[in-house]
């Protein structure tokens, strides 16, 4: 009972972050500048992806620190991030990889953005990774424009957390 209650606070703490946009100093990214799909950007300076303009892109990883939301962040990889023209969605699809030598619930934020887009941030809890394997989970949030979701050009990692 008392685990169930530390997961329903966790969340709660999580959610309440989210919402506030705050924002940790280590986040995986998805950054549409240079026009270019590349999954070479998982280098210890960011975890970056470069968006073509087509509305997807793929590769990268989030970098991590010393503290445990760092070490949850390590843990997911942005696989591709787009917007979906038949459910008028922002979509990020992630990799969780746990390494470790016990089984966590992930809870990740994204935060979607672009040059003269409002930012979206997409939320999803409970994506459960046994230990030593890794799951792909889908994060969606409304896309609050009107046009064809070409002016979001980045997503990132903005939270994850494990319990």
């Amino acid at each position: 009972m008392k685990l169930r209650h530390a997961r329903a606070i966790a969340v709660f703490g999580i959610a309440v972050f989210a919402l506030t946009g705050a924002r940790g100093s280590n986040g995986a990214s998805c950054d549409g500048s240079s026009g270019s799909s590349s999954s070479s950007s998982s280098s210890s300076s960011g975890g970056s992806h470069d968006n073509d303009g087509s509305g997807s892109s793929s590769g990268g990883s989030v970098p991590g620190g010393g503290g445990s939301a760092d070490k949850a962040s390590r843990d997911v990889t942005i696989d591709k991030c787009a917007y979906d023209p038949a459910t008028k969605n922002l979509t990020a699809r992630i990799t969780v990889k746990n390494d470790g030598a016990l089984d966590y619930d992930y809870s990740v934020t994204m935060k979607f953005t672009g040059a003269g887009a409002t930012s979206a941030t997409a939320f999803k809890a409970g994506i459960a990774v046994a230990a030593g394997a890794s799951e792909t989970a889908e994060l969606t949030t409304p896309y609050p424009g009107t046009g064809d979701g070409s002016e979001y050009t980045k997503c990132e990692v903005t939270r994850a957390s494990r319990v």
